[in-house]
């Protein structure tokens, strides 16, 4: 790979970037895009309707404008089509809990410092205990981004004649929902933390899927799994943990198939040098920062960690995903 050829201009914007970023997360917060999604409006309109100060937001609707996320005619703004896709609660491609999801995490990003040097992390992962706002934006910025995917990644393994899926630590159940609509024949369980059935029911009803997906609540980690399954889907679950606990993890899950069961695991894979790609590098400083083992893991970590656990035929699928993402399948064999 060509190396970049820096320069301080480069530098200082790399530095600078979370302008940009607080610009977005605020105007997110505000609920700016949705009022602007349905009809031009002056900054102290629009003021009227967010409780601002319409000096200040006229400041926040120009930068946007600069960012292209808003036109301006006059001094009337409006939501660019994009945007208006996006960053609109009317919208059902709506993005904005993950970005308040990142929101959120931003004052531990600023004291990354202290993480490298103690080597644990210094904010809770999002739990039992987060309040009301955060733990939204996190579990449906999880629906947010896989409803971006799971379409795709669906459309892409081969389920036929397989009936039972665990979707384990699946959370709002975004990928257990995509699975069953693309499999007729299937039916599903969310396994994941107590606070999350809200959520995931909320989720499965919307889709009318009740009857073929159920949720059960508990720690993959501390207890087994109930029932037996031909299927098993982990997305983005074994970066939370620590090189021992997938090891438990996986066990459980591939305990938890009969012979002949699939296990699909999609995470954000290293390189096996581990200096890219870059997302991953950087997602699993955000591990560093909020779990005391978690790391983003390599293509050869992952199949050493699941053939151990028991599975077999172990392979990359090939499916092109966004952020350094892949998807690693392994088939159990007879117990």
């Amino acid at each position: 790979m060509e190396n970049k050829i820096w320069n301080p201009a480069d530098l200082l914007q790399l530095s600078g970037g979370y302008w940009s970023a607080c610009a977005l997360h605020a105007s997110v917060k505000l609920d700016v895009f949705t009022q602007l999604g349905e009809g031009p409006m002056a900054a102290e309109e629009l003021a009227g309707r967010i409780n601002s100060d319409a000096r200040g937001l006229a400041m926040l609707l120009n930068s946007l404008v600069a960012l292209e996320l808003l036109e301006k005619e006059h001094n009337s703004y409006r939501a660019t089509p994009f945007a208006r896709n996006f960053l609109s609660k009317n919208s059902s491609q709506y993005l904005g809990h993950i970005i308040l999801h990142h929101h959120h995490l931003m004052e531990s990003w600023a004291h990354l410092d202290q993480a490298v040097r103690s080597g644990g992390p210094i904010r809770q992962r999002v739990s039992h205990e987060a309040g009301d706002e955060e733990r939204e934006s996190f579990e449906m910025g999880m629906f947010n981004l896989a409803m971006q995917l799971a379409p795709k990644i669906v459309s892409a393994i081969d389920l036929s004649g397989r009936k039972r899926l665990l979707d384990l630590g699946g959370g709002p159940g975004t990928y257990a929902i995509q699975f069953c609509l693309h499999n007729p024949e299937l039916s599903a369980v969310v396994y994941d933390l107590p606070t999350t059935r809200p959520f995931a029911e909320r989720t499965i009803s919307q889709f009318g899927l009740s009857d073929r997906i159920a949720f059960e609540s508990g720690d993959f980690i501390k207890e087994g799994i109930k029932g037996i399954f031909d299927v098993a889907w982990l997305s983005h679950i074994l970066h939370g943990e620590g090189p021992a606990g997938c090891t438990v993890l996986l066990e459980k899950a591939v305990s938890a198939l009969e012979p002949g069961g699939m296990i699909l695991i999609q995470e954000f894979i290293m390189n096996n040098d581990q200096d890219g790609p870059l997302f991953p590098a950087l997602f699993s400083m955000n591990m560093l920062l909020a779990t005391p083992h978690g790391q983003a893991y390599t293509e050869k970590e992952i199949f050493g960690m699941l053939q151990s656990a028991g599975a077999g035929e172990i392979r990359r699928l090939p499916v092109e995903l966004p952020n350094g993402a892949g998807i690693i399948a392994g088939i159990v064999g007879k117990k």
